[in-house]
């Protein structure tokens, strides 16, 4: 691919791409890629994908500086590549690449990557002049809180830290996305209705949040985990996820007490099925064992940081960076997909997103849309397996080289969009067919009690099957009301419709 573009007509990686083959850096292609061709500036989508051709005249040069410059300008990161990339450049060049334009923006934001990133310090002085530059462009990325360094006279808007670091892009479906008021759509339709009503309606979602997270994973707990778990669901906004002990704790609660853990898991774990032959198929490899401690330590800072000292990110994204990088490290045996999605709750909880007792019923959208749920974990791990060495034998995965960068620098953008959409969906429908549906019910049971003055479990009976089958009651079910008339039953029923507003 070296050589100066548009002198034959093909096409020329440039920027992230160009980087990824120069190095032979093994991770799976950017979410956008460019390229230098024949024609006009143009953007072509293909699914999930996104390729930018440019004109010749952009191709930017010979050097990893000026494809990396050309990524800065023009690209959102992937960190996977950049990091990488850091990595593999000989600090003497990078300085005298820095010296030839030492206050360039660009300069200073490869500069500062350099040495956040591989911990090393170039032997170049700091700069002493010239305005704060960030290290993500804002315009491209969610960004995290700016700290400034001095000796670069960057903003260190990472979202995360060097122990993980994670992107997420700007697309128009996530600004979309981020544009619904949320929180004040819930304060709205929370007002319409009678707080003894509103009460009602959250202990019964409480109830169906339990029973959906349970359900993703194929499982019918006992009635005394179903417990366990709501309960921890009420507490969410006092529990600290950043403790180690009370992360610990809480996977203790929620599985089988044989399977409890102790500690980070110290093996090899994989997420996979046992075909009808009795052969795994494998889903999902997790990150090696040794690497565990060094990502939870890095989710640690990060979800410390988003919780607790974020006061600009929005809360949807920071539940989305928190929730899918944990279950993505898979700290435990056991658990790790319930407490990621209890973690949403928590997020959304700590950033009052969810008035105080209040709860989205998120596991139940997310139940609703399990083949999209199923998608958005692949987009994460099934370009895995095309860049890791691993082999199975007798039931023990073992992975044969160093994957941690794979884990530790991800882009979560279809993570977040989906959580997103997730949200917005859990409060249109479940929370308010809840609240509906209650305020059908005590006016249909008031009215209904004007004409028979039934038993509560007979009303709630007669109810039930009326609304399982359009607001009358059924021939079959006919029978299971031998005590009441045909004009009873009739008057019952248009109690019901007018409940509903059907009359």
């Amino acid at each position: 691919m070296a050589g100066q573009a548009g002198t034959e007509k093909e096409y020329f990686a440039i920027g992230q791409a160009w980087l990824r083959q120069r190095f032979d850096i093994a991770v799976p292609p950017s979410a956008m890629e460019s390229f230098c061709s024949p024609g006009s500036r143009r953007t072509v989508h293909d699914g999930d994908r996104c390729t930018e051709f440019y004109p010749a005249r952009y191709w930017p040069g010979e050097t990893a500086f000026d494809h990396l410059k050309f990524s800065l300008k023009h690209e959102p990161l992937d960190l996977r590549i950049i990091v990488a990339t850091l990595h593999r450049l000989p600090p003497a060049e990078l300085c005298a690449w820095v010296r030839t334009a030492p206050t360039s923006k660009y300069s200073r934001q490869i500069w500062f990557l350099y040495e956040y990133f591989t911990g090393t310090r170039l032997d170049l002085p700091d700069i002493k002049v010239g305005t704060y530059v960030p290290a993500l462009d804002p315009q491209r990325h969610i960004t995290g809180k700016r700290l400034n360094s001095p000796r670069h006279r960057v903003q260190n808007n990472l979202l995360g830290n060097r122990d993980l670091a994670i992107i997420v892009r700007r697309t128009a479906r996530l600004e979309s996305l981020m544009a619904v008021d949320i929180a004040g759509a819930v304060r709205e339709l929370a007002r319409d209705y009678d707080p003894d009503l509103v009460t009602r309606a959250v202990n019964f979602l409480y109830t169906k949040e339990t029973r959906s997270s349970f359900a993703i994973e194929g499982e019918r707990p006992t009635a005394q985990r179903a417990a366990r778990f709501t309960a921890i669901l009420r507490e969410a906004a006092a529990f600290d996820p950043t403790d180690k002990a009370q992360l610990i704790w809480l996977q203790g609660q929620i599985v089988d007490p044989r399977y409890a853990a102790t500690d980070w898991r110290d093996f090899q774990n994989f997420v996979g099925e046992t075909t009808t032959d009795f052969a795994e198929r494998i889903h999902y490899i997790c990150p090696r064992p040794e690497d565990v401690s060094r990502l939870m330590l890095g989710w640690q800072k990060l979800a410390y940081s988003l919780l607790f000292l974020e006061h600009e990110i929005d809360p949807v994204i920071a539940a989305a960076v928190i929730s899918f990088a944990f279950v993505f490290i898979h700290p435990f045996e056991d658990g790790n997909g319930r407490i990621h999605r209890f973690l949403i709750h928590n997020t959304l909880a700590t950033h009052d997103i969810t008035p105080k007792g209040l709860i989205f019923p998120v596991s139940a959208a997310i139940l609703r849309q399990k083949h999209d749920y199923d998608r958005v974990l692949e987009r994460f791990s099934a370009p895995l397996f095309g860049v890791i060495d691993w082999s199975l034998k007798g039931g023990e995965m073992r992975v044969h080289h160093d994957t941690g960068p794979l884990y530790r620098y991800f882009d979560a953008t279809a993570q977040a969009e989906f959580l997103y959409d997730r949200v917005i969906d859990t409060i249109a429908n479940d929370f308010r067919q809840e609240l509906g549906f209650l305020a059908v019910f005590d006016k249909a049971t008031a009215a209904m009690r004007e004409i028979v003055d039934m038993p509560d479990r007979r009303l709630h009976l007669f109810f039930k099957l009326c609304m399982q089958n359009a607001g009358v009651l059924s021939k079959a079910k006919r029978a299971d009301f031998p005590e009441l008339t045909d004009a009873e039953v009739a008057a019952l029923e248009k109690a019901i419709a007018d409940a509903r507003g059907e009359t």
